[in-house]
């Protein structure tokens, strides 16, 4: 558990295989793969695209971007039935979003079952609110250790702040260090 990984749950991009910032406003997820990259890849392409007058194609599988709320649906829907952890993640967020968190779970669990971390923490934060589910200490740092062993960051100062509320003060300060590590800055302040 205390063993800190290489990077963070959201991982490289895969174009200039850099890795990918924690701030979600460096980065764009292109909603035809559900694919991560970051916005110098994404801009590099879209200038590529207009000097060259071609049409607009997502940078990483090269397919056309959806130009319609009906074709994201049917783009998203598609990979989830071919179990794309991220895809059935972000059905689970739409359905969160809604009120059906009887979906979210669902599919927030299935996503979580192919190795998503965030998956994994979006399962947490329900355990703990009770939302969908009933509140359960033991699932909700289940998952929060799953996530943070995958790299998620927010995981790891969860578990910190749940380490301290015990009392195991040395146990808080490592998933701070470690999510610091990684660009927390609440993990710093802790």
């Amino acid at each position: 558990l205390f063993k800190q990984p290489e990077s963070t749950h959201i991982g490289d991009c895969p174009i200039c295989l850099l890795p990918l910032s924690i701030d979600g406003k460096k980065s764009t997820t292109m909603v035809c793969c559900v694919q991560v990259v970051c916005l110098g890849c994404a801009l590099a392409n879209d200038q590529r695209e207009i000097r060259e007058s071609l049409e607009r194609k997502c940078p990483f599988c090269r397919h056309p971007i959806p130009k319609s709320q009906a074709d994201i649906d049917m783009s998203i829907k598609k990979r989830a039935e071919m179990n794309c952890p991220a895809a059935l993640r972000w059905i689970g967020l739409e359905c969160y979003t809604k009120g059906d968190f009887g979906s979210a779970f669902k599919y927030y669990t299935k996503a979580a079952g192919l190795k998503d971390a965030q998956a994994h923490y979006e399962l947490a934060n329900m355990y703990y609110d009770g939302i969908g589910v009933e509140k359960n200490e033991k699932m909700e740092n289940h998952h929060l250790e799953q996530a943070a062993i995958a790299g998620q960051w927010e995981a790891r100062y969860n578990l910190g702040n749940n380490e301290g509320n015990k009392g195991n003060i040395e146990r808080a300060v490592k998933h701070y260090i470690i999510a610091a590590s990684h660009g927390d800055d609440d993990a710093v302040d802790a």
